[in-house]
């Protein structure tokens, strides 16, 4: 029994499934000159392109607004039963309305139109019938028809607010295409997502720097140099000579291979133990950088430089990890 119902349930999640994907199928076989018209009125327009619907259309119009908005296309959502509330007042002669309904006739959007015309605001639809009252009011008509729900009663939108969302994102990346939309404008728009992270924290974001930056200088006994990381719990620390340029560095592992070659420290200089020519990355890198070099040479720290070569900071892997950038 339980058998026959596992079976049941893969089977009809399938059916619902192979339906929507046969519904593409279908809508990305009939992109027409509509399509290329839609993309040439949202690439003009002057103002912002507005996305509305009523009911599950209205979820998928908030979410296609979203996605435009994120990937260079400035968009917004309206509630059609606000707009003819005051909210139409959000809408300006420039802008371009994108309006959605399965059946081309939802009362709440059509109450809109009279109001559009009269700004002069150019209108698409996105319907599922051609012949609708709202796909022969618009300037353009994305038709989105499927030939069924995968409801069961036919009745729950499914099919047709999938083949709504699919269209809606290729209207996005097409757009975004057309703009030639980057991964650093991607960031620019998700500054706290880790993508954005990784495109736009920079070391001297991220870097230590002032009285927690640990460094010695040149001469300085081996002692201060061991007091000087303890301090500042990074496991290294920056040797600069008089002028305060940056000479060596002295690590952990430094350390563990001075105390193989020396049973006695106190008579030794930090000089004749540090790593010469240390690794450095420039501040204005990104942190991303830092990360692929310190990856690369298989060390935790890093010092970093300002512009004119000068010792600016220091870095390790704990704060790139707490940065999000890894």
């Amino acid at each position: 029994m339980e058998n026959q119902l596992y079976t049941k349930r893969i089977a009809r999640a399938q059916e619902v499934l192979q339906t929507e994907a046969a519904a593409l199928t279908a809508l990305a076989a009939r992109l027409n000159g509509a399509f290329s018209l839609a993309i040439d009125m949202i690439m003009e327009c002057k103002g912002r392109l507005v996305v509305t619907g009523m009911g599950k259309s209205g979820h998928i119009a908030r979410k296609i607004a979203a996605t435009l908005a994120s990937t260079g296309t400035p968009a917004f959502f309206v509630h059609p039963a606000e707009a003819v509330h005051g909210d139409l007042g959000m809408i300006m002669r420039d802008d371009v309305l994108l309006a959605l309904s399965n059946s081309g006739e939802s009362e709440e959007v059509l109450a809109m139109w009279p109001a559009l015309k009269r700004k002069g605001v150019r209108t698409i639809a996105m319907t599922g019938r051609e012949r609708s009252t709202m796909a022969q009011l618009a300037d353009i008509h994305l038709d989105a028809h499927v030939d069924k729900e995968a409801c069961p009663l036919g009745l729950a939108p499914t099919t047709s607010t999938t083949a709504q969302l699919a269209m809606g994102d290729a209207l996005a990346i097409t757009l975004m295409d057309e703009r030639q939309f980057r991964e650093e404008d991607f960031a620019m728009s998700h500054p706290a997502g880790s993508l954005g992270r990784r495109l736009l924290v920079r070391a001297s974001d991220v870097m230590h720097t002032g009285e927690a930056l640990p460094c010695v200088t040149v001469g300085a006994p081996l002692k201060e140099a061991l007091l000087e990381m303890s301090r500042k719990g990074l496991g290294m620390t920056a040797v600069v000579d008089a002028a305060g340029a940056l000479v060596g560095v002295y690590t952990d592992g430094d350390l563990r291979r001075t105390l193989d070659h020396n049973q006695d420290l106190s008579g030794v200089s930090i000089e004749d133990v540090m790593t010469r020519s240390p690794r450095t990355i420039a501040s204005s890198h990104l942190a991303t950088e830092a990360v692929q070099q310190m990856e690369s040479l298989k060390i935790l720290s890093l010092l970093v430089l300002d512009e004119h070569g000068r010792l600016a900071g220091a870095l390790n892997m704990h704060d790139l990890l707490k940065a999000g950038v890894v």
